[in-house]
């Protein structure tokens, strides 16, 4: 006996008691649960009190005969096999069951007990087939529903993850930013250190990096670029710390062959001394070639045109621009016009051609701008600064040391640490505001 057959309630639907009765003895030795009905009605009241896995059903019946009443079980409790008992003048009935009631098997009368009893076990065993079916496929529906929930919670969470990584990475980037331009701003801090050295009037830093600046500005270039050109302007001379101030005093022009052979690496020295510094990679490349010329002949690998790093093309041209000025390069001092005048002859030879004329351009613009003295700025000293003005250039002490950066906010502590230096100076700083703040203020 299958699974599906133990205890199996079958219910036998017949208007006479002796079919109902013969029935049941045919099925005694199985185990199954026997009802009986003499009619729908009957059968249908018992169904719902009962229930039943199996319904044998006579055709002819008065009042509702077997077609009527398996279709009535059928929308009722599809789950619920339906054998049709017929004889071989009922053809219309068993056609209806079928079509109507969707019975699983019609038997002639006379039955046969083995082929009926074969018939309920397939019935039974189609029923617990469909029953499994029924019952996985619930199943899987529930194990999908409970799959697209997690699968919904764990896309959220992914989501939330992703937008915290996002949050953390922006975090993280606005700090290495700041510290990039903290470490910016300590190189113009050492380099004001290494113009020690340096007599006064030779001390060529701060101007070479307010320069740099404003050629970035001018032509766009990336903050990447632009921190990095303002470090390599602030360091460039570093490789110079291992000379003696004789040599450091000296114009090239001047020195001998051997003092010249020295001179040729400090560019090299200078990179050297920079390479530990991982946000000065970039900054250590620049100063080792910015001693390059646009035609191969400068110094020390003898790069040629384009080969030649941008940023070194550019801080050859500002270098060149204020040493000559200040006479580091010749024995005397070539003044502004000159300079202007003669740098556009040399591109193609030592500059970078186009990078040549917007610098030329640019110089020109600086010097018309400070002739005319900008409407945006006007200056002060530390005892009519107030908090929340806007440094609009970078203030140095007497030595050359950065004390204000351009853009930094005034803050009373700031201007209290402003009046201490002069005081131990013993002099007195003009201070470059921005004219709006001024004018808000007022």
């Amino acid at each position: 006996m299958s699974d599906a057959s133990q205890s199996a309630t079958i219910l036998i639907v017949d208007d006479e008691p002796n079919v109902i009765s013969s029935l049941k003895r045919a099925l005694h030795a199985q185990p199954f649960k026997l009802l009986g009905a003499t009619n729908g009605e009957s059968a249908l009241q018992l169904l719902e009190e009962e229930g039943a896995d199996l319904v044998i059903c006579d055709a002819r019946m008065p009042g509702m005969d077997g077609p009527t009443l398996l279709r009535t079980i059928e929308s009722r409790r599809p789950d619920c096999m339906r054998i049709l008992l017929t004889g071989y003048e009922d053809i219309d009935q068993t056609i209806r069951a079928i079509n109507e009631g969707r019975i699983f098997r019609y038997i002639s009368k006379p039955w046969d007990d083995r082929l009926l009893l074969l018939a309920i076990k397939q019935a039974l065993a189609h029923q617990h087939i469909e029953r499994d079916r029924n019952r996985l496929q619930l199943l899987t529906q529930e194990q999908n529903i409970a799959l697209q929930q997690v699968n919904s919670e764990l896309e959220s969470r992914v989501e939330s993850r992703t937008a915290e990584l996002m949050r953390a990475a922006e975090m993280l980037s606005a700090a290495n930013e700041e510290l990039k331009q903290a470490y910016v701003t300590a190189t113009e801090v050492f380099s004001a250190l290494l113009a020690q050295r340096l007599p006064r009037s030779r001390q060529t830093n701060k101007e070479v990096i307010e320069l740099m600046r404003a050629f970035c500005k001018a032509q766009e270039y990336s903050q990447q670029l632009t921190d990095d050109l303002s470090m390599a302007a602030a360091l460039y001379n570093l490789g110079k710390l291992t000379w003696n101030d004789a040599l450091i005093a000296l114009p090239p022009e001047s020195m001998d062959r051997v003092q010249r052979e020295n001179y040729k690496n400090y560019p090299t020295t200078g990179e050297r001394l920079l390479i530990a510094l991982e946000p000065a990679h970039d900054a250590a490349l620049i100063i080792r070639h910015h001693q390059e010329r646009w035609d191969g002949a400068g110094f020390p690998d003898g790069l040629v045109g384009n080969a030649i790093p941008l940023g070194a093309r550019v801080l050859k041209l500002v270098v060149d621009f204020v040493e000559m000025k200040m006479g580091m390069v010749f024995a005397r001092k070539v003044p502004h016009e000159e300079m202007v005048e003669k740098m556009p002859k040399y591109a193609g030879r030592l500059y970078d051609p186009e990078l040549c004329a917007a610098f030329i351009e640019l110089v020109k613009r600086l010097e018309e701008e400070k002739e005319a003295e900008s409407e945006d700025v006007v200056t002060h000293n530390t005892s009519t600064l107030r908090p929340e003005m806007i440094i609009a250039r970078s203030l140095h002490a007497q030595n050359g040391m950065l004390l204000l950066k351009e853009g930094t906010v005034i803050t009373e502590r700031l201007i209290n640490k402003l009046k201490d230096f002069e005081e131990n100076e013993e002099t007195q700083y003009v201070i470059h505001v921005l004219q709006v703040l001024q004018d808000e203020e007022a």
